[in-house]
């Protein structure tokens, strides 16, 4: 059901009960119909982006779109965040999830919608604005998901909670969205379902499942390191914090290969050193910039208890007395790991096999990257069963300069990231679409 055909359908008939023709088809079928208006929609998302928590026309436009499918529609949740809901009889509440917000980022495409967008975020550096990682992709599916559903009433029952999410590049909006009341001002799901695209050695098109942890901890750290400075040319009257700070770069490594387990993926990376203004002077101070990635609460807590341990094991091996011992600091909120429910996940990956066939879902291994989709099952693990699956979005000629040429493939977050949308957004929907039907079956169904 298009946009523009429920848009007339409810002007025109708001107090008559309207069978669509469609009903009956295929999810597929219907599907072919409204792809060519879900792509006018993903090249408009595509050249208008808009950064983390300032999503308000992407948010507005949108549940526009969901009114008029029938949603009741509640905006600006956690700032921009957008819930739209379907009662139909009773049955699970099924909860779909979709970001919104695009990357700091010049896009270099060359494509004929490519973004011109500039704004200022929190750095204070005005940049061109993307959807590097595949957002509008996201939006796209979803809306097509949404109008599936909402002309096949006959064929569910339950509660459909759709969410459009701010903020997911900061890890941020899906925190503010539980903290301004998703749970309690709206029915809690029983599943929550998302997709995300993949910058993968699979074609267009291809779903990837992870069981258990399939995406990280995400902690960012910072260090100051303290000093006393002096002139370079006498280094014996100073305590050196740029040589503090090398010392304790090099021992985190450690951390990693003598404190964590082989068999516990753990990443420890100094983003960011600095320190000093000049040749031949010495600073008081150098300043780290960590990212941590971990998977288990566990083994977080190791990794950040061996940060602080080193900096001040080094602090006391330079010789420092103890009021100039490097502070650690962790920013919070962090970013939870992601944890697919096993059972679940496998029922759907077998329930994706049967739709889109074998070799079109693959299982495929954790990564170190970080999701705040992860924080609607950790706001009520005993209750919600969740998922995010992967969608490729690699198209046909990049695949083939990979087997050809070896030209590696551009990253989500690249300004070259041009993903086979129309791939994306298809399979998108249906697989959506197809989840929350299976999981909401109509009563005898």
């Amino acid at each position: 059901m298009s946009y523009l055909r429920t848009s007339l359908l409810a002007a025109a008939c708001a107090t008559i009960a309207v069978t669509s023709p469609a009903a009956a088809q295929d999810l597929r079928a219907s599907l072919n119909d409204d792809m060519p208006e879900l792509m006018e929609l993903y090249r408009d998302l595509h050249a208008n982006p808009e950064l983390s928590f300032e999503e308000h026309e992407t948010a507005a436009k949108l549940a526009k779109r969901m009114r008029a499918l029938g949603f009741e529609v509640t905006e600006g949740v956690g700032q921009t965040g957008v819930v739209s809901v379907m009662k139909n009889g009773d049955g699970p509440t099924v909860l779909l999830r979709a970001d919104m917000d695009g990357l700091p980022v010049v896009e270099q495409t060359g494509l004929p919608y490519a973004s011109t967008v500039t704004a200022t975020p929190a750095s204070g550096v005005t940049t061109g604005v993307m959807h590097a990682c595949g957002h509008d992709t996201h939006m796209a599916g979803f809306i097509g998901a949404a109008q599936l559903l909402a002309e096949r009433k006959d064929d569910w029952q339950g509660t459909l909670v759709m969410v459009l999410q701010p903020a997911e590049e900061l890890g941020l909006g899906a925190l503010a969205m539980l903290e301004d009341g998703l749970y309690t001002r709206f029915p809690k799901p029983d599943y929550a379902l998302a997709f995300h695209d993949a910058a993968a050695p699979l074609p267009a098109g291809t779903i990837g499942y992870t069981s258990g942890y399939a995406l990280a901890n995400v902690d960012s750290v910072d260090i100051h390191v303290k000093g006393v400075g002096g002139h370079g040319a006498y280094p014996h009257t100073t305590r050196d914090p740029i040589v503090l700070a090398s010392a304790i770069v090099m021992k985190l490594q450690t951390v990693v290969s003598r404190n964590s387990s082989p068999l516990d993926p753990a990443v420890i990376t100094v983003g960011s050193f600095h320190s000093g203004a000049k040749h031949n002077i010495i600073s008081d101070e150098a300043k780290l910039q960590l990212t941590v990635r971990s998977y288990s609460d566990e083994s977080r807590k190791l990794l950040l208890d061996g940060i602080r341990r080193v900096a001040r094991g080094e602090a006391i091996t330079a010789g420092l007395p103890e009021e100039l011992y490097p502070v650690v600091t962790v920013e919070d909120p962090y970013t939870p790991s992601t944890f697919n429910d096993p059972d679940f996940t496998e029922r759907m990956a077998a329930s994706f096999r049967e739709r889109f066939g074998e070799e079109a879902v693959v299982s495929t291994p954790a990564v170190m990257g970080g999701e705040d989709f992860s924080q609607f099952r950790r706001a009520a693990p005993e209750d919600v069963k969740s998922m995010i699956f992967w969608i490729s979005g690699t198209p046909a000629e990049m695949l083939t300069a990979l087997k050809d040429d070896g030209q590696a493939l551009p990253s989500l977050h690249s300004p070259f990231w041009a993903p086979d949308a129309e791939s994306v957004v298809r399979t998108g929907a249906e697989a959506l679409a197809s989840a929350a039907l299976d999981l909401m079956p109509a009563q005898g169904g």
